[in-house]
């Protein structure tokens, strides 16, 4: 069985070989930051589900919405849920994440008990 990779044809001469080598550690490196930033989105999803007691699919729509009502690019904001859990306040923006977090948590609750433990306050 050949891969895409193996396929893949390596010119040689007038430095076309360092060029392709250029070209995979470019892409190396985004697919290393690509892996990164999924674990931190997975971890901050994994604080919320244990914080508000919200499902998985909940914390990954609440990261979601923050991040869209806040400017801020969604693994930034699980960064700093994460840091928060570590004992670091979240910071002060015009549009607060601590505020947006709380208004998207509560709107997860408004929407059905979907595996939400009843009597919790978000």
């Amino acid at each position: 069985m050949t891969t895409s990779r193996d396929q893949r044809f390596l010119p040689d001469g007038d430095g076309m070989w360092e060029a392709t080598v250029e070209q995979l550690q470019q892409e190396n490196a985004q697919l290393r930051q690509a892996v990164d930033s999924h674990a931190v989105v997975d971890q901050a999803i994994g604080v919320l589900v244990v914080v508000h007691r919200i499902p998985p699919g909940a914390g990954f729509e609440v990261l979601r919405q923050v991040s869209q009502h806040t400017n801020i690019k969604l693994h930034t904001v699980a960064q700093l849920v994460i840091d928060w859990a570590l004992g670091q306040p979240l910071p002060e923006t015009p549009e607060t994440v601590e505020r947006e977090l709380g208004q998207a948590v509560r709107r997860t609750w408004d929407q059905g008990p979907a595996g939400h433990a009843s009597g919790l306050n978000a």
